[in-house]
């Protein structure tokens, strides 16, 4: 019995590691995928030969290699978009959207549109969602069902992946958006905070740069950060970690839409460089959104000339960059991409952030010290989801599966 056990582990691990190889390098031969994985040519064939004839691999056409030494061209192997669907949901202000994705990682259906997360009731906003992803996965029932749901939302998920705890889009907290959409529309789900999402986005678009310790930091109406260290996303025991914006720049200071007083955001976030350009007070309200062509007009007249709106780009970089400073005093530099409408404007920061940071216990390695900037968060929130779904799939459906397709259901059960 005990090696029954061992064979099944090995033979798990063994189909992980290919599904995985396949997956991050696009389309491999059977040759790149032993150098990656240290397995066997013998073990990958035999492996590759199950996953395509169970319909997760396909040998794609016109997928011939160039032969490395005199011989048979090497054929590469590829994931097979028709194995099975994936649905991403993202909750943003006063925005919501989702999407099919196929196995290969293509989008098969999207949907999305405009919803007043601030106004809206919680039945309602539940509602919403429900609906919007039961219209997406009924029209594609010829692809099966979706394997996995991943919603993204910005604010404060739980640790256990599963709920909204908290977010400055809407007043209603602790909404079980997990347990919800298993009881109603019978799929695997998971929740996670949208920075997050983007840190993992971009560990499959460049792995060379965001491999083991980076940093993605939204910059919109609200300022969010995804951080990974050693190679894993950083979470807390209960939360999901990372709410760099609500860190403390000022104590008594401007008031944040969080509702308490000289938050990070609440100098750096769209609705505060608005409001310290038209000169109001940083103790009044915060707008509940500032369109992008507000902000554009903003950044424009700041690059023109100085005057409250270069202003108030100095107070949103310096505060980013001491809450940077003091970040990197605890956890040595590391890359950091700055996404988002305000990443737009972001040469207007840039110089004030490096000063903030030099200042710091952090600043004294500035020479290692980089950035990006990435102007649209959705693709990548969108991708982050889609990946965290997938590699679900690989992981705990294909990689294990025993027998036909048809067992994928079951596993779910």
């Amino acid at each position: 019995m005990t090696a029954g056990i061992r064979h099944d582990d090995l033979r798990r691990r063994n189909r992980a590691m290919v599904i995985s190889a396949v997956r991050r390098s696009g389309q491999p031969s059977r040759t790149e995928i032993a150098a990656a994985t240290g397995l066997s040519h013998s073990t990958i064939s035999a492996i590759s030969a199950d996953l395509i004839a169970e319909g997760i691999l396909a040998e794609p056409k016109g997928g011939e290699l160039p032969a490395a030494r005199r011989g048979r061209p090497q054929v590469a192997l590829a994931l097979d978009p028709k194995a099975g669907t994936v649905a991403v949901a993202v909750l943003s202000l006063n925005h919501l959207s989702a999407a099919i994705i196929d196995y290969a990682g293509g989008m098969v259906a999207e949907e999305k549109h405009n919803v007043s997360t601030a106004a809206v009731q919680r039945d309602d906003l539940v509602s919403e969602l429900v609906a919007m992803l039961r219209r997406l996965t009924a029209g594609h029932t010829g692809r099966g069902k979706p394997l996995r749901i991943v919603l993204a939302i910005q604010g404060i998920t739980d640790a256990a992946a599963r709920a909204m705890l908290w977010s400055p889009i809407t007043p209603h907290r602790d909404i079980p958006f997990a347990d919800i959409l298993e009881h109603e529309i019978a799929i695997p789900t998971r929740v996670e905070n949208d920075c997050n999402m983007m840190a993992m986005a971009l560990r499959w678009r460049d792995p060379s740069r965001y491999r083991n310790d980076f940093i993605a930091m939204l910059l919109s109406h609200g300022i969010g950060m995804g951080l990974v260290l050693k190679g894993e996303l950083f979470t807390g025991t209960r939360s999901s970690g990372g709410e760099f914006g609500h860190m403390i720049h000022q104590p008594g200071g401007a008031l944040c839409r969080c509702g308490r007083r000289g938050c990070v955001e609440a100098y750096a976030g769209d609705y505060a460089i608005w409001r310290n350009a038209q000169q109001k007070s940083e103790f009044s309200m915060p707008e509940d959104s500032v369109s992008n062509a507000d902000m554009q007009a903003v950044a424009a007249r700041a690059r023109a000339a100085e005057g409250p709106e270069r202003e108030a780009y100095r107070k949103a970089g310096t505060a980013i960059g001491y809450g940077i400073g003091s970040l990197f005093a605890l956890i040595d530099p590391a890359p950091i991409a700055f996404i988002g409408g305000g990443a737009d404007a972001f040469d207007l920061m840039e110089p004030h952030i490096r000063a903030a940071i030099a200042e710091t216990a952090g600043g004294q390695h500035s020479d290692a010290i980089s950035f990006d900037a990435v102007t649209d968060e959705l693709p990548l929130i969108r991708q982050g989801c889609a990946m965290r779904a997938l590699t679900f799939v690989d992981q705990e459906i294909f990689a294990t599966r025993t027998d036909t397709p048809e067992s994928a259901g079951k596993e779910l059960a």
